[in-house]
């Protein structure tokens, strides 16, 4: 499909730069697109009056980590550049694949010093090798430490990685680390939140209990690359970026068996709905899953697990707007998203969300 069939025009002053407070007053606009007024604005705290007993909520448990990095690169003959780093994807204890600027002039086998505003870390070193260079500025970096101990000097040292179109407008600041991770957050290695999350709460999470709704857990590993932008004229043509995710024995089989019962599985978030469909047998059922994920999904897509989608509202011509596009139908969601912007809603990672039904082949 071509690429432009995506597109739309956004406001600048559409784009939200803080989170609403508390979370779950956010506005939630839910798409019905079988009915014939498919539209309906309300609060994302309301969510429980639009589910059954039954019903299986799934959400993405990763924690993002600060992942922005700010160093000296050093080359023998050469003077210390400033360069950053986005760290996207761990591959090893000691090796990340991150975007590093200006990526075109690392070269493989320079040496970075990691650390605030380029300087070393107080409590020790946190240097890397560039050991490979790949396109767009993708680079393999090799830390001289590894495992827990690498961690904890990323964690010294980095910023949280606000998505590019905040980080334009304003520096991150301590309420980011606050602001930019879901209550549930528990298993670390994401650099992007999965932002319809942000919007829960624990009293939201009471309403939900009480209304005899299950909650499960799978993890995903959000990257940068999710805010990659498409530059095929395609859908044919576009590689889709790779993230590692889990899904546990004891998850796929509570949800196979609320499939199996009649309740419906609600995906907050579009990672949790990629990782589920990454991990769906043809018959639907979900099995135990681990490893990297590229699936692409866009109109035409059949889906195997997800009945209800609670997402954010995203970029023009990305990746995300083809899979909510694909999920309920891309009339709908032009429409959709029109709707959106015509009545004041907030849009990308700390904006309001929406609640999409899937639309009946």
């Amino acid at each position: 499909m071509r690429i432009d069939l995506f597109d739309f025009e956004l406001p600048e002053e559409r784009i939200a730069l803080r989170p609403v407070t508390p979370r779950e007053s956010a506005r939630l606009l839910l798409v019905r697109p079988d009915e014939e007024n498919p539209f309906e604005d309300r609060h994302v705290g309301d969510l429980p009056a639009f589910l059954r007993p039954g019903d299986a909520l799934v959400f993405n448990d990763t924690r993002v980590i600060p992942a922005q990095l700010e160093g000296i690169r050093h080359r023998e003959g050469a003077g210390g550049q400033q360069v950053s780093a986005t760290l996207h994807m761990r591959i090893a204890g000691d090796r990340w694949k991150a975007f590093a600027r200006p990526g075109k002039r690392i070269k493989v086998g320079d040496r970075i010093a990691f650390g605030h505003g380029g300087n070393v870390c107080l409590l020790g070193s946190l240097d890397a090798t560039v050991e490979e260079k790949g396109e767009g500025g993708e680079v393999t970096l090799r830390f001289d430490l590894s495992g827990p101990s690498l961690d904890e000097a990323i964690a010294g040292v980095g910023h949280i990685p606000l998505p590019p179109y905040i980080a334009s407008k304003r520096d991150d600041d301590e309420a980011d680390r606050r602001d930019y991770q879901t209550i549930y957050a528990r298993e670390e290695g994401a650099v992007a939140a999965p932002t319809a999350g942000l919007h829960f709460t624990p009293e939201l999470f009471e309403k939900i209990d009480a209304a005899g709704i299950e909650r499960h857990f799978v993890t995903l590993h959000v990257g940068a690359g999710t805010f990659l932008p498409v530059k095929a004229d395609d859908t044919d043509d576009h590689v889709m970026h790779q993230e590692i995710g889990y899904v546990s024995k004891q998850t796929a089989d509570a949800l196979n068996a609320v499939r199996a019962r009649g309740g419906r599985i609600i995906c907050v978030g579009t990672t949790s709905l990629r990782l589920l469909e990454s991990a769906a047998q043809d018959d639907g059922t979900i099995a135990p899953w681990s490893g990297a994920t590229g699936i692409f999904i866009t109109p035409g897509y059949r889906f195997r697990t997800a009945d209800v989608l609670m997402t954010n509202f995203h970029l023009p011509k990305s990746t995300l707007f083809m899979l909510v596009s694909a999920f309920a139908g891309l009339k709908t969601m032009r429409a959709a998203y029109a709707h959106a912007i015509e009545t004041g809603y907030r849009f990308y990672s700390y904006g309001d969300a929406s609640l999409l039904f899937r639309k009946r082949p």
